[in-house]
This record gives structure tokens, C-alpha cells and sequence, in this order.
């Protein structure tokens, strides 16, 4: 019981996913990870086809003033839109995209994928790329959830 409920904490999903990916991973904690990882991928690729019609707008300014960065996270409605923690995520791929400096969102420009802002590893969280932060997103709110677009200033 204690190993679901800190992975409830960590990942926001509900008893019932947890447990199930313990009882597929024989209650390894780790294992459970990666067996949730699973899950949220397939969840986004179901998802993927949907609409997506709302989402917020973030912002993150560095501390020094010389770089800036505007991000629209988009979503299926604007319920999860006005989420807090919809918004944090938003909040927090910004401050990664100051700090990374991808130059586009999924390799479009044909840079490499060191530069795709869904490939980078999160900076928050080495252990995950963007693309998975977003993947798990998507289970946790239940809707299609993507960087629509991003502009990153400095000077």
C-alpha cells in the first residue's frame, strides 16, 4: 500500500493503473515505472488523433533578464486548460526550452533530434524526455496534450 501511494504522489494516476502495473511488474517499484511509462505511451497514441481546441499560454523568464520564452500547451478542453497542475506543466516545459534551447518542436526542421524539443531529456527529470512528460500528461488528464508552439527571446 505504501508503494502505491508513493507512486500516486509521483505520477497523479489513480490506485487502480498503479496497481495494475504493480501486479504486471510482481510489485517492483521500478518495474511499475516502466510498466506506467508503457501505458502512457499507448494512451497518447490513441489519443493522438483528437482535436485539440484549448490549452493556456505560459511564460518563463530567466532570472538574469536576458532570456525569455513564450509556450502554448494545448488540450481537448478548456477544463483541463484551467487545471494547476495542466498549467504547471506548461510553466515547466517553458523553463525548459530557456534552458535547452530546442529548435523545434518534434525534429520538423531537420536539425537532429538534439535539438527537437520533444526528444530532449526533461530537464526537471534527466530520467524522462519531454515527449514521455507530455505522454504521462495524457493519461493523467484523460485528453490529447501538445506543445503547439514556442518562441524562445534572448539577448
Amino acid at each position: 500500500m505504501d508503494t502505491i501511494k508513493e507512486l500516486r504522489e509521483e505520477t497523479g494516476l489513480s490506485f487502480a493503473q498503479i496497481k495494475k502495473a504493480l501486479d504486471e511488474a510482481g510489485g517492483d517499484k521500478e518495474k511499475a515505472r516502466a510498466v506506467l511509462s508503457q501505458y502512457s505511451q499507448a494512451q497518447a497514441e490513441k489519443k493522438a488523433d483528437r482535436e485539440v481546441h484549448a490549452g493556456v499560454i505560459s511564460s518563463y523568464i530567466h532570472s538574469s533578464g536576458t532570456v525569455g520564452v513564450l509556450l502554448e500547451l494545448a488540450c481537448e478542453t478548456d477544463f483541463v486548460a484551467k487545471n494547476e497542475e495542466f498549467k504547471a506543466l506548461a510553466y515547466d516545459i517553458a523553463m525548459h526550452v530557456c534552458a535547452m534551447s530546442p529548435t523545434s518542436i518534434d525534429n520538423e526542421d531537420g536539425q537532429g533530434e538534439e535539438t527537437a524539443l520533444y526528444k530532449q531529456p526533461f530537464v526537471k527529470d534527466g530520467s524522462v524526455t519531454v515527449e514521455q512528460k507530455i505522454q504521462a500528461a495524457i493519461q493523467k488528464f484523460g485528453e490529447n496534450t501538445k506543445v503547439s508552439k514556442f518562441v524562445r527571446y534572448a539577448i
